[in-house]
């Protein structure tokens, strides 16, 4: 269910987490471990400046730029004939291009994990345990990002108050 760019962030994640590591286990006092310190840490600000880039949709430190939040991750829900399916419009009907449209903004802005989970139970039609066994988490894991999906879904679209 994760697409490239939630795949790619994931991996540029790790690779800084390594790269860490790796900065960490090197002996300051050295002068040659002093230089590989400042190179790994001109490469742990790249891959922080190019995963908020891939998460923002827009260059660190720009004010202008696409305005979208997730926008590399919004081609994972880009079909939008599954939202029908969704039990967020309260009666059976076919939704209107603008109804998409807010829908699509508002499950965009989910964290990729409650996205994900949201999807594979509302418009797949999962159980909890189903998503469970094929993410490889616990039922009870699963069940709190559906809801926290579906708290998240609600404030946005004005159905409760949220604090």
């Amino acid at each position: 269910m994760n697409n490239w760019a939630d795949r790619l962030i994931r991996e540029y994640e790790i690779g800084r987490h390594d790269l860490a590591t790796m900065k960490n286990e090197l002996d300051p006092a050295n002068l040659a471990e002093r230089e590989d310190r400042s190179k790994i840490n001109s490469m742990i600000r790249t891959m922080t400046e190019s995963i908020e880039w891939m998460t923002t949709g827009r260059e660190p430190g720009k004010l202008r730029g696409v305005d979208k939040k997730a926008t590399y991750q919004r081609r994972a829900i880009a079909d939008m004939d599954m939202f029908p399916s969704l039990d967020i419009v309260p009666e059976e009907r076919e939704l209107d291009e603008e109804e998409k449209r807010v829908i699509f903004n508002i499950i965009a802005e989910l964290s990729p994990r409650e996205r994900q989970c949201f999807i594979m139970n509302k418009a797949y039609m999962m159980s909890y345990a189903e998503i469970s066994e094929e993410l490889k988490v616990g039922r009870s894991t699963v069940q709190k990002y559906v809801e926290r999906a579906k708290n998240k879904i609600s404030c946005r679209a004005n159905v409760i108050q949220c604090s």
